[in-house]
């Protein structure tokens, strides 16, 4: 249990909560049948991520386990294992592979709703994605659980040999919505490497840039005529748009959407053939305004939508949001709606929602409710809010370039609507519907972001924490510097999110993190060593403070890690075994008279001290200063060593003292260690005693 108190006031008391790594897995089952295989399942899922379910006559012979999330059952295995299909998104197996087909076989349906499969054997060698690969996330779940272990994961399906995403889960971080298509035939177009066409007319494009250089996909945008993709012909279709059946005939009444009449015979377009192997992702675009008389059903507003939709072409997956006038927040009939469907519901006021210019305001309408429109204005004002939210990511967020039939509005343009209002009444049932959409530049994701504040190490992966690798490898996007990223781009995953900005770039790496974890994204902000000390993790925490944030949305995790002291110390003997401290010499951030009376402070105080950024191309003089200052206080003889990029392949080690200093190469790379009065160098060890006793006590060294 974690108990916060501020003033001797309790403000939060909650159970800890280990990791959110596997949230997006969960409700976990994990299944052992001997003691070996529950230690390693153990071992893979941190406490409390999953149910340890064993049978009861293996319960009875193991140890007294207070863990809670052991339980036991009763009966076959294979009647347990039925009894909990339904209600769990992932099953973790640590038996034979055979077993577990056989075991799941008459469970398995559809890979669009089947769970995450995995199987581990208990040498803990390999982990096995069996089925739901993509769509159940078993071949993300297996990485993960790879990395909590040090083994294998395996991995067979076609698009992780060509490091592609696989194509059914490209718009998931993005709150994109499945729609119809032979997703089958598509995916097995891109396994061929054969041309895949992709055609998208809404959403982030962001997707795009992180793929590999050598993809299947040819990317066209409307009015695009012959563009060559070789003498093989196109094989699969894959459509990004807001539209129910965008090869279909244009709708009636039209609307301001590219139009989809077939190309002139003689012309080569990129429009596929509507034989071809088609599927649909459907942005979340769409904010439908309504308004309605009280106590309007559920099935007249739900009625309304889909005669609209139909109309229009318009896919209801598409819709991102409902809004309307605060009056209507109680209507039961909405509220219902929006829970049923997992809607947000915005509700407006009335002084808001007469600001907004409509095109059809109603003289009537104002009488009643104190606006002229409450559909129209309602959507137009949903979309400001939502670009508000989002503007800060439209730069690297891009949708595809605007051309002037394109769906897209120019963001430097007021919001216009997509459709203007509509009134819908249903025959034998009481109230009526006022209903508007409205299309957002950026889709609603429908997620909570979450900040994960990652410390690397020195460098080498084994140096990681198996939470911290887990953490890189399963968040949406990873933002660092290009030095420290390029050390640990053996965790990412095909399609994932990789930004990297310059060293001097620290607070764009912080906001460019949080407006991509506000706009719904999992990020995760590498630094190296530990995030926490000289890292990223309060330049973060910082700018989420100055943005008024509730402390919850986003939510933030901190991984820790071996920090650059701790990995010095470590390649040089045991300085750090009495009392010391770590200071800066960069000035960038804190003033150089700070710094100096802190040298001389630590100096007197005969701490051993670590010193972070000694030296730089243009900054020389600092280590210099600190040299003088700590040979006020201190033996020139002192033992003082200088590690460069410790762990990394061109580590540099040095042993020398403090008169010495400044005669070995430093530089950014390096961390210089200053013992105390009492370290000591011994066989090319630094050595310092746990106390002041000198070198004949208890604790001496010889």
């Amino acid at each position: 249990m974690i108990k916060i108190t501020i003033h001797g006031k309790i403000v939060s008391h909650h159970r800890f909560t280990p990791t959110l790594i596997f949230q997006d897995f969960q409700p976990i089952a994990a299944i052992a049948t001997t003691p070996l295989g529950v230690q390693l399942l153990q071992r893979s899922l941190p406490s409390q991520t999953a149910t340890l379910w064993v049978p009861e006559s293996l319960r009875d012979r193991l140890q007294p386990v207070t863990e809670p999330s052991l339980r036991s059952y009763s009966g076959s295995l294979k009647a347990h294992l039925a009894s909990l299909w339904a209600s769990h998104r992932s099953f973790v197996f640590c038996l034979a592979t055979g077993a577990v087909v056989r075991l799941i076989a008459p469970l398995l349906q559809d890979k669009a709703s089947d769970p995450a499969v995995v199987v581990l054997d208990e040498a803990g060698q390999f982990v096995i994605s069996l089925t739901g690969g993509h769509q159940g996330g078993s071949d993300r779940l297996s990485r993960l659980l790879a990395l909590q272990l040090g083994a294998t994961p395996v991995l067979t399906g076609a698009s992780n040999s060509l490091g592609l995403p696989g194509i059914d889960v490209i718009g998931l971080p993005f709150g994109w919505v499945r729609g119809e298509g032979d997703w089958t035939g598509v995916s097995a177009a891109i396994a061929r490497q054969a041309p895949v066409q992709v055609i998208q007319e809404a959403g982030t494009t962001l997707w795009r840039d992180h793929l590999p250089p050598e993809h299947p996909l040819v990317f066209a945008e409307w009015g695009d005529q012959g563009v060559g993709i070789g003498d093989e012909a196109l094989q699969a279709a894959i459509w990004i748009t807001p539209r129910l059946t965008p090869n279909s005939s244009p709708p009636s009444p039209p609307l301001s959407l590219p139009p989809l009449t077939p190309p002139p015979p003689d012309s080569r377009s990129l429009i596929p053939d509507r034989h071809l192997p088609t599927i649909h992702w459907h942005p979340r675009i769409l904010w439908v305004g309504i308004g309605c008389e009280r106590g309007t059903s559920r099935q007249v507003i739900e009625s309304a939508i889909q005669q609209v939709f139909q109309q229009y072409g318009l896919a209801e997956a598409a819709i991102a949001g409902i809004a309307t006038i605060d009056l209507k927040a109680d209507e039961v009939g909405l509220v219902e709606f929006c829970r049923d469907r997992a809607l947000p519901l915005r509700c407006y006021p009335a002084e808001t929602l007469r600001t907004i210019p409509v095109p059809t305001p109603s003289a009537i309408v104002e009488t009643e409710v104190g606006t002229p429109s409450v559909a129209e204005a309602a959507a137009l004002r949903a979309i400001q809010d939502f670009q508000s939210c989002t503007d800060v990511v439209v730069n690297r967020l891009s949708t595809p370039t605007p051309n002037p039939q394109s769906p897209i509005p120019n963001p430097q343009s007021p919001p216009s609507l997509l459709i203007p209002k509509q009134i819908f009444r249903l025959e034998n049932q009481p109230g009526a519907v006022t209903l508007a959409v409205a299309q957002a530049e950026r889709e609603y994701t429908g997620r909570i972001g979450q900040l994960w504040l990652v410390g690397t190490g020195p460098g080498q992966l084994e140096q990681m924490t198996p939470a911290a690798q887990t953490a890189i490898a399963q968040a949406d996007a990873v933002i660092g510097y290009s030095l420290y990223i390029d050390l640990i781009r053996p965790l990412f995953r095909p399609g994932q999110i990789v930004e990297t900005l310059p060293i001097t770039q620290e607070r764009q790496r912080a906001e460019r993190a949080i407006a991509l974890a506000n706009w719904g994204l999992t990020v995760a902000v590498v630094s190296s060593g530990d995030c926490g000390i000289y890292g990223m993790a309060g330049l973060v925490l910082e700018q989420l403070r100055a943005q008024n944030w509730d402390g919850k949305t986003p939510a933030v995790q901190v991984f820790p890690g071996i920090t650059a002291l701790q990995a010095t110390a470590s390649r040089v003997g045991a300085p750090l075994m009495h009392d010391f401290c770590a200071i800066s010499l960069s000035d960038l951030l804190t003033p150089w008279e700070v710094i100096e009376k802190r040298l001389t402070a630590a100096a007197q105080a005969d701490f051993v001290v670590a010193l972070y950024n000694p030296k730089s191309k243009t900054r020389v003089e600092q280590i210099a200063i600190a040299q003088r200052i700590f040979l006020q206080y201190r033996d020139p003889l002192t033992p003082v060593a200088l590690v460069r990029s410790a762990y990394r392949t061109d580590e540099h080690i040095t042993l020398t003292t403090l008169a010495e200093l400044l005669m070995c190469p430093i530089d950014m790379l390096t961390t210089v260690l200053i013992g105390n009065q009492s370290t000591r160098t011994y066989a090319n060890w630094m050595i310092t005693p746990r106390g002041y006793l000198g070198f004949d006590g208890e604790d001496s060294v010889h």
